[in-house]
């Protein structure tokens, strides 16, 4: 439409009227400023464009978040503590050479070597050795002949350590361990993903509210043509073209402001988008929310006991919990075998033989004649810093399980208290699309009374914009029962 015909008009038709020129020609100059550089500059509506779904974000946010690839790496980092653990039952070699010679004499010449082997059973140890000491001045109580002596013994510890000792307790900490970064990062998986779907219903709330007010600008723009062209012909007076034109500058402030706020949501969504490169991505203005039914589906009573059974087993916090839990009952265990007296027995058999196709008479070779025995005690008399850290181990337990009994309580609760949200939003829901039915046909019934010459355009103009209003309303609703219903699985320790 030619604005500058439509302005020309109305002054004719100003001559006419029984305004003052002056306030008028100043209304008919910021109208036709606005008409002519405001509205063409901002009418840009891109028809091309493509649905972005929830799927589509989970898809990206799962395989290239780094939040997600960083918190996939406490796995890994449990794995390596269990290596840990495990590598205090590594074997271990040991061997060391001693060699003197003085005044053409050698004085001693000493080799000494063992393989030792952890045993899980009984915290013993297995040693297989080979020394050979020799010469003239070595130490009589290792003095060996010289095709030296092998050995092969067994060191358990019979009082602590039989039970449970250090290396068995880390390792099994370390096994503890990874069930608890399990937790932690179900956790943090959670809660990003939460975030990113609240991110998400808000893109497609502002999406949407933008979408009814310019829907609302296009009804007001037809409405001020159609009327601006009765004008002309004489069959509405000119009040009804400044009024229609005011209520379109109206809506186009509101639409701007509406147009900022889907920006800002469209950018905190690009927040959670990144490429298999590590590269940020940025949603593009074409890029449309999937356009959801429209209607509100309560999950039944089976599935909120459902969520309730599986919170109570694979809630993250409980999860953790319960790790913290094995580790301190494991700690207590071995606290408890700290208390014993250390008593040590180890037993070894001596032989000659170096190689079993070597003849070695019967005295020399591996028998019960050949051995040596030992063993160690140790017991302090009050064994007070051990009762102290069992102590200590005992209230970390008992803090522990009421920290528990108070998680699983407000678990349930916000479960449950998302539900009767869910609830609240249903019936808001369905009252609201009642309401919003009505005022379409008040409004259909208004716009016949205008045609017909029994209602006024300002009438008009507010059924037409309660009802945009009351459409964002239920649109906000709408979102707002989405956001909850993520809300409860997330309460619940899932993702929903």
């Amino acid at each position: 439409m030619d604005f500058r015909r439509v302005w020309s008009v109305n002054l004719r038709i100003v001559e006419k009227s029984d305004y003052t020129m002056s306030k008028l020609n100043l209304i008919f100059i910021v109208l036709y400023v606005f008409l002519c550089h405001v509205l063409p500059a901002q009418e840009k509506v891109n028809t091309a464009s493509k649905t972005f779904t929830l799927g589509d974000m989970e898809e990206l946010l799962m395989a290239n978040h780094p939040i997600v690839k960083q918190v996939n790496l406490l796995s890994e980092t449990a794995k390596a503590q269990v290596m840990q653990g495990l590598g205090k039952f590594d074997p271990t070699i040991n061997a060391s050479f001693k060699n003197k010679h003085f005044g053409n004499k050698e004085y001693y010449n000493e080799w000494n070597s063992e393989l030792k082997i952890p045993l899980w059973l009984a915290g013993a140890d297995l040693k297989i050795a080979y020394d050979r000491n020799v010469g003239d001045y070595a130490n009589p109580q290792s003095r060996t002949n010289n095709a030296g002596l092998s050995a092969v013994g067994l060191s358990i510890p019979l009082g602590q350590g039989l039970i449970i000792d250090s290396r068995r307790n880390t390792l099994q900490q370390a096994k503890a361990m990874v069930r608890y970064l399990e937790g932690e990062k179900i956790k943090q998986i959670n809660s990003i993903w939460f975030q990113a779907v609240s991110d998400y219903w808000n893109w497609y709330f502002a999406y949407q509210q933008y979408q009814f007010l310019l829907e609302g600008v296009k009804l007001a723009d037809q409405r001020f043509k159609a009327i601006s062209e009765q004008t002309i012909l004489g069959d509405k007076p000119a009040i009804d073209s400044i009024e229609a034109s005011v209520v379109v500058k109206e809506r186009w402030i509101e639409l701007s402001k509406y147009e900022a706020e889907l920006k800002n949501a469209r950018i905190m969504l690009s927040n959670h988008l990144w490429n298999d490169q590590q590269f940020p991505v940025e949603l593009p203005d074409y890029a449309a929310p999937h356009k959801a039914a429209g209607e509100i589906l309560l999950p039944d009573n089976k599935v909120i006991h459902a969520l309730l059974d599986s919170a109570k087993i694979a809630h993250p916090e409980l999860i953790k919990l319960a790790s913290k839990n094995q580790q301190l009952e494991i700690e207590e265990r071995y606290r408890k075998e700290m208390l014993k007296p250390k008593f040590t027995v180890s037993g070894t058999l001596i032989s000659s033989r170096r190689s079993f196709n070597d003849f070695i008479p019967p005295q020399y070779d591996f028998n019960w004649q050949n051995y040596k025995l030992g063993f160690e005690f140790a017991f302090p008399l009050f064994i007070r810093s051990e009762r102290g850290k069992l102590k200590e181990v005992r209230i970390k337990l008992d803090q522990l399980h009421y920290e528990q009994a108070v998680t699983e309580r407000n678990i349930y609760n916000d479960v449950i208290r998302k539900y009767n949200e869910l609830l609240a939003y249903s019936t808001q829901f369905e009252l609201h699309a009642l309401n919003v039915t009505n005022q379409e046909r008040l409004l259909k019934g208004e716009l016949n009374k205008f045609e017909l010459g029994e209602s006024t355009l300002f009438v008009v103009n507010s059924r037409e914009s309660k009802l945009i209003e009351m459409r964002i309303k239920q649109e906000k609703l709408f979102t707002d029962f989405r956001k909850a219903l993520a809300e409860l699985y997330y309460k619940a320790g899932t993702k929903f």
